[in-house]
């Protein structure tokens, strides 16, 4: 019996690294959002250059975790659940990441030095929905408390949807007030690249809903 528990033993970590590699994703978004949320409420430039950087920073250590996450993928034939999905929730994630960064680097690129209400409610719920993330991952460790991460992930979605009511008011009100075509683009880009990280809060969350449907 020794023997088999030994060989049980080989494998059971091997699955267990997708707990803490999506963990550490998870730890980084929240810390993406912070920054985010402190570089839309400031107008300080030299401030606001160092969290756009800070951002690029917290984005490249995201690489590698997702980077780290498919190679584990290639190298493991036992996963905690489905390949598909974890490769799913990894991408998603890792889109996450890239959104926020997308937005930092276009208010920093952009110059835009006066920032609305629309963006700092947008980031706002950026940062709420990936501390929502963090807690949904996790949960999925041992999947003990299912209300915890369904709870979470309704929540992902009632921001989502106030992202969009954010978005569309602020592009309606954009080409009622901005006459001048160079910033009326920047604007859009900057509110389409917010908005679309929201959007992939709820994509990340749609994914935990199917894992713990499959696996309760």
């Amino acid at each position: 019996m020794g023997g088999f528990n030994s060989f049980v033993k080989l494998f059971m970590p091997k699955d267990r690294v997708f707990y803490s590699l999506f963990e550490d994703v998870a730890a980084n978004l929240v810390e993406m959002g912070e920054v985010l949320n402190e570089l839309v409420t400031t107008n300080d430039l030299s401030i606001r250059k160092d969290k756009v950087h800070l951002i690029e920073r917290l984005e490249h250590k995201n690489d590698d975790y997702t980077h780290r996450i498919f190679v584990e993928l290639g190298q493991n034939f036992i996963t905690p659940f489905d390949r598909e999905d974890i490769h799913y929730l990894a991408a998603t994630l890792d889109d996450v990441a890239d959104y926020i960064h997308g937005s930092a680097k276009r208010i920093d690129l952009y110059k835009v030095y006066e920032l609305n209400d629309s963006i700092r409610k947008l980031a706002e719920l950026i940062s709420l929905g990936v501390a929502e993330l963090f807690k949904a991952i996790h949960e999925l460790r041992d999947m003990k408390n299912m209300r915890n991460i369904t709870d979470a992930c309704v929540k992902i979605n009632s921001l989502e949807n106030h992202a969009d009511d954010i978005y569309d008011m602020a592009i309606a009100d954009l080409f009622d007030t901005e006459t001048n075509a160079a910033e009326l683009i920047k604007m859009r880009e900057i509110y389409q690249a917010l908005e679309i990280a929201t959007d992939k809060c709820e994509d990340c969350a749609n994914v935990i809903e199917t894992i713990i449907i499959k696996y309760a």
